[in-house]
């Protein structure tokens, strides 16, 4: 059982936002931008009212893994991710920003989004079927549903300020932004794609597309001037397989949110508000699958982000607590494990982002791995709308990953 509140929303009235998206919220830090990844997730172009806890703990910390993998081809925007070296200002909100935001360099985006396809699924099977192309680009004839392709294709999209972005030509892009640049992004993503292509499925992920985003700094100069921006081969922005379930001619299972999707068909949700919440098990199961997918890529445990000072010599003293793993370091004695999940909950319920308190509810005794929860009532999954500090989290038609 989870017993951690999602954050849907963050709000620090001492910072001026600077834009919220679909999962991350942003505010201006000088010259610099700092970018949140709340726990918000989406579906079928809604934000839903529920949220996966740790979710943008995940994205965040899979993407920093992913800009220092990336950095001998493309500079990245990320100035810092460790809380202790943002500035001053932001150290009053450390337990709300720690593993789950980075402060970036600003940069002026491109208004395209960079696809890159290794496999046929999704939109571009769709198109495929119709056309015996995706988005311009002449495919052999005969392809199945998740075939992987002879080669990775360049299948640049328009940003949509609501609903779907518009898939379009290379040489749509060029007339949007200039055949230079155009030609620049092209080859950037493929070289991004191939080498996370290449690292996923030695930790036996297949990488099916996935999406790109670019910013220009200084004169903007396609040759110098382009910076890798937002986030990189996450759940979010990817189609993730595992390569030992994967048989092409038909829908091949996912790491990301495969579980809430099926939930919502299950329900026949109408794909219009009011938006459904998530029952228990399906964000357990989503928050897995995120979860997993950090682990196999990065090799790492997903860094939860409260720092506590222990007695036990077995500990150090400035160790972070996962609870991607029962809620415990495996370091830490017993006896300091159960003073850390204490100084856990008593932590997350004084630095939620949230103003109210989140729904309570009575949980059990033992958590399920069969360890004792702490005493007293325990935060259920999701926080009512009415329980944020603009008064609901909001319903807003968004974009995803590649279609």
């Amino acid at each position: 059982m989870i017993s951690t509140a999602p954050i849907l929303e963050t709000s620090f009235p001492d910072l001026t936002r600077h834009g919220r998206g679909k999962v991350r919220d942003i505010y201006e830090v000088g010259d610099a931008l700092l970018i949140v990844a709340t726990d918000r997730i989406s579906a079928f172009d809604y934000v839903l009212a529920s949220g996966i806890p740790d979710k943008g703990k995940v994205l965040t910390q899979l993407s920093a893994f992913w800009f220092e993998r990336m950095g001998d081809l493309v500079p990245h925007h990320v100035i810092a991710t460790d809380v202790a070296k943002f500035p001053a200002s932001l150290q009053p909100h450390a337990e709300t920003l720690r593993g789950r935001s980075m402060l970036c360099r600003r940069t002026r985006p491109v208004p395209i989004e960079c696809v890159a396809r290794g496999y046929l699924s999704g939109s571009g099977w769709k198109e495929y079927q119709q056309t015996g192309m995706v988005c311009g680009v002449r495919l052999p004839a005969g392809l199945r549903e998740s075939d992987r392709l002879p080669e990775p294709i360049f299948t640049p999209a328009t940003k949509a300020e609501s609903g779907h972005d518009v898939n379009i030509s290379e040489d749509e892009a060029a007339r949007l932004i200039g055949r230079d640049l155009t030609s620049r992004l092209k080859a950037l993503t493929l070289d991004i794609f191939r080498r996370g292509c290449e690292h996923a499925e030695s930790k036996g992920i297949i990488i099916a597309d996935t999406k790109f985003e670019f910013g220009l700094v200084g004169a903007g100069n396609p040759a110098t001037d382009v910076v890798l921006i937002d986030e990189v081969l996450t759940p979010d922005s990817s189609r993730f397989w595992p390569r030992d379930q994967y048989t092409p001619g038909g829908a091949v299972p996912s790491f990301d949110k495969q579980y809430v999707r099926d939930y919502l068909e299950e329900i026949r949700w109408n794909k219009q508000p009011p938006v459904p919440s998530l029952p228990e098990t399906v964000v357990q199961r989503t928050r897995d699958k995120y979860i997993e997918a950090f682990r196999r890529l990065s090799g790492r445990e997903l860094a939860c982000g409260i720092r506590w000072s222990a007695s036990s010599p077995k500990c150090s003293t400035r160790a972070f607590i996962t609870t991607t793993r029962g809620g415990n370091s495996r370091r830490c004695s017993s006896r300091a494990r159960s003073n850390a999940r204490r100084a856990i909950w008593a932590t997350r319920r004084t630095s939620s982002a949230c103003t109210a308190t989140p729904s309570l509810a009575r949980s059990p005794n033992t958590a399920s791995d069969g360890r004792r929860n702490p005493p007293g009532p325990q935060p259920t999954l999701a926080l009512r709308p009415s329980d944020c500090l603009t008064g609901r989290p909001g319903l807003h038609r968004i974009s995803s990953r590649p279609g």
